[in-house]
């Protein structure tokens, strides 16, 4: 009887904190690393929300609270996303969770059984490939395109549609590619829905990132389209907008009170509750009118970034950059760069065992970390299926300038030291 129930080889893992054991290796080795790997604001907690989480706190509101979240709570994120979205929500619809990743396990467990088909993209959070695969579902990754700007249409998904799919998975702006659908990409998604799909179906509709977007756009959910609030969960939370990571605040809409419940269930028999302190500080980000003058400053400070990086990047010999619409990361093509170095060459070298351990992108990240110190996420960190051929890395842009203009250099040298490359293979063995 082995100690370790079978289940768990079908259950994936986020490299964006994987990673850290190899940044790690090269701390402790002496080196400088920038930390281009992780999802994660620079920027702090506005100060207006850390006062109510600490006055809350020191006025004893520390105890159980309601599983699906406090009622004032419910009731604000009701009225943010009847507002935002253009639809009536009800509090009963709500349920607050330990930041935005538990909704996506919920909706698996709830609408999900073994053998039905589920449609994520790719590249996508790869949580939605992992959690597809643990509950025996069979995963189909839409594939999105460098050449259209990491969208789709919904001709796209509508190849992809069988009579065995029961979940379908949106993410706008996207991680990791900041690809964005427009309202007329979203009008055109749910009439293909509500034509092709059972009324049963669920979308699952992925808008952590529903502040984060540049160039005077505005956020769109497949919720607002006709017919579609029946069918969608809209998930969000307080990580990415409100750079309030640590507090751990999420949230999910479900499309009935019934439904909801059953997410409520899951809280209850997982974790009881979110502290009721944090509650309230997340309660305030929404109604509190300094929030928006915190977040405005915040995007413009991506963007801002963003506006240095992408032609920094298509400025390096072997590496071209589309520039994202929406949430904090570039998504570069590093075919060119793999190509100059001899990474194909050398991963088809490879022993099989160790070739099937890595990517061509995997062994350039793997570079770039040990040699120059520029932690990246290689293309099959996010959704793996499918993805061969495809060379490309995520630069997280949630670091300050002077670390993006040091991390950019760096990479421009890597790029040129086909040498330094082939020592890295040959000394540090990292797939044998």
């Amino acid at each position: 009887m082995p100690v370790l129930a079978r289940r768990l080889a079908d259950l994936g893992t986020e490299n964006a904190f994987k990673v850290n054991d190899d940044i790690q290796v090269c701390l402790d080795r002496g080196m400088d690393v920038i930390r281009f790997n992780i999802g994660a604001p620079d920027f702090r907690s506005a100060p207006h929300l850390n006062r109510v989480a600490v006055a809350e706190l020191e006025a004893g509101n520390s105890g159980y609270c309601d599983a699906a979240g406090l009622p004032s709570f419910r009731e604000a994120i009701a009225r943010h996303v009847s507002a935002t979205r253009g639809i009536e929500v009800e509090p009963d619809r709500v349920v607050v969770t330990p930041g935005a990743k538990p909704p996506i396990g919920y909706t698996f467990q709830t609408y999900v059984d073994r053998g039905d088909e589920v449609i994520y993209p790719s590249p996508g959070f790869p949580i939605y490939e992992s959690w597809a695969t643990f509950v025996g579902a069979r995963p189909v990754p839409l594939h999105l395109s460098e050449e259209r700007g990491f969208a789709f249409t919904a001709d796209d998904l509508g190849a992809l549609l069988s009579e065995r799919t029961r979940l379908i998975i949106l993410c706008s702006p996207s991680n990791p590619t900041g690809g964005v659908l427009s309202a007329e990409d979203l009008a055109g998604i749910a009439e293909v829905v509500r034509e092709r799909c059972h009324p049963d179906v669920r979308i699952y509709s992925d808008e952590i990132y529903e502040h984060i977007l540049f160039d005077g756009a505005e956020h769109h959910s497949i919720a607002s389209q006709p017919g579609m609030a029946e069918r969608t969960v809209i998930a969000s939370g307080h990580s990415k907008g409100f750079a309030m990571t640590g507090w751990r605040l999420g949230w999910a809409v479900l499309p009935t009170s019934e439904e909801a419940e059953v997410f409520k269930q899951l809280n209850i028999n997982i974790m009881s509750c979110v502290p009721p302190f944090l509650q309230e500080g997340g309660r305030a980000a929404y109604e509190d009118p300094a929030t928006a003058d915190v977040v405005a400053h915040m995007v413009g400070e991506f963007e801002r970034r963003r506006d240095f990086i992408v032609p920094a990047l298509n400025a390096i010999e072997g590496l071209r950059c589309e520039l994202p619409k929406g949430a904090f990361y570039v998504f570069p093509n590093v075919s060119g760069i793999c190509d100059r170095l001899g990474v194909f060459e050398a991963h088809e070298k490879m022993p099989a065992e160790s070739r099937a351990r890595t990517t061509p992108s995997g062994m350039l990240q793997m570079f770039l970390l040990y040699r120059y110190g520029v932690a990246t996420m290689d293309r099959a960190s996010f959704c793996r299926i499918g993805s061969e051929g495809q060379h490309f890395l995520r630069i997280s842009i949630a670091n300050g300038m002077e670390d993006i203009e040091r991390g950019v250099a760096r990479i421009e040298r890597a790029a040129a030291d086909p040498d330094g490359f082939r020592e890295f293979v040959e000394t540090e063995r990292l797939w044998d």
